[in-house]
């Protein structure tokens, strides 16, 4: 154990609110891993000891890149509790580093791959290798990895050209608007899959 929980945790975690970034002091506001610190009782850090590196590592990346500050509070709040206490040897850590790659490559990639029919082959390729567990099989997904990435470059700078012909600021904000809306159960999807990863990867002895 690294500290002890906070008086009243539970009551003050469901009116915690979580913002993007850094934050010198907790009067400035608190990302997902200095409410971590806070909840603890440990100074005012984003990286408290109580947690694992690769899954502080994994939080804090997520909790930058979401567009709201409700999606914070709606999808990281719940996983506060799950990731104390997650402190571990490094043979732990480097299965939770790979349990991570793994899903980058064969979830998160192939499902946005998917939505692009020229690239849907890449998608169930990735999709359908070998779980990503050590050096071996990364080394065997790299070529297949790098073949996806470079025909995905060249698929992004093909609708970049075409937008690029459309006419006006209105063209464009109707095709990003287009674009979101599309992309909206994809995302949705994803984001309920690295909840499950924070908690997978939470719980490896």
């Amino acid at each position: 154990m690294t500290g002890t929980w906070v008086e009243g945790w539970e009551e003050k975690l469901a009116a915690l609110e979580i913002r993007a970034g850094g934050h010198q002091k907790r009067e400035e506001g608190v990302c997902v891993m200095e409410a971590v610190a806070w909840l603890r009782n440990q100074e005012h850090t984003d990286k408290p000891v109580c947690v694992s590196q690769v899954i502080g590592d994994f939080m804090r990346s997520w909790n930058d890149g979401l567009p709201s500050d409700a999606e914070r509070n709606r999808l990281l709040k719940p996983l506060l509790p799950v990731i104390v206490d997650t402190v571990a040897n490094d043979e732990i850590e480097l299965r939770r580093s790979y349990m991570a790659l793994d899903w980058l490559v064969r979830v998160h990639c192939p499902a946005f791959l998917s939505l692009t029919d020229s690239l849907k082959a890449h998608a169930m390729a990735l999709s359908g290798l070998a779980p990503i567990t050590d050096e071996k099989s990364l080394e065997a997904a790299m070529p297949i990895l790098g073949k996806a990435k470079s025909d995905a470059y060249a698929a992004w700078d093909a609708a970049g050209d075409a937008a690029g012909d459309a006419a006006g600021d209105a063209a464009w904000a109707a095709a990003w608007a287009a674009a979101r809306a599309a992309l909206k159960p994809t995302v949705v999807q994803l984001q309920d899959s690295a909840s499950d990863l924070v908690r997978r990867m939470a719980a490896e002895p």
